[in-house]
């Protein structure tokens, strides 16, 4: 699935300012900051996040095109799918990317909590991400 199909939402520029949180090249569209903070997150082939906790409210994936990956700290890890949606709680320690041979696009939704912030951890390891199928 080329990077074009992948989402009806716009895929947005390269993700410059979270870059040193992820291994490989992502692109942020943010669709609203109001409210709700909802962002459009598109990764590149191999591409996925650092792990990281979201402190307070949590975070909502709602997976829109290609083929990624979700795990949380302890767990093995989920193949995600166009149309799967990840309920993330506060203080779980988790990462999500793409597979090793497919685009991944999903949209991220910030739950709304006092205090909210994101903690940004250690990279998942190249070991770790080539275990996964």
């Amino acid at each position: 699935m080329s990077e074009e199909k992948l989402s009806v939402f716009p895929m947005g520029e390269k993700n410059d300012a979270y870059a040193r949180y992820f291994v490989g090249q992502s692109y942020l569209k943010m669709l609203t900051t109001e409210g709700v903070v909802i962002g459009n997150v598109t990764f590149e082939p191999s591409c996925r996040n650092n792990w990281h906790i979201h402190h307070q409210g949590g975070q909502i994936l709602l997976v829109t095109g290609g083929r990624g990956y979700y795990q949380e700290w302890g767990n093995p890890a989920r193949e995600l799918n166009a149309g799967d949606v990840v309920n993330i709680p506060p203080e779980v320690k988790h990462w999500h990317g793409a597979a090793p041979d497919s685009w991944f696009a999903h949209l991220a939704v910030e739950v709304p909590a006092e205090g909210a912030s994101n903690e940004w951890l250690e990279p998942v390891t190249d070991a770790e991400y080539g275990s996964l199928k």
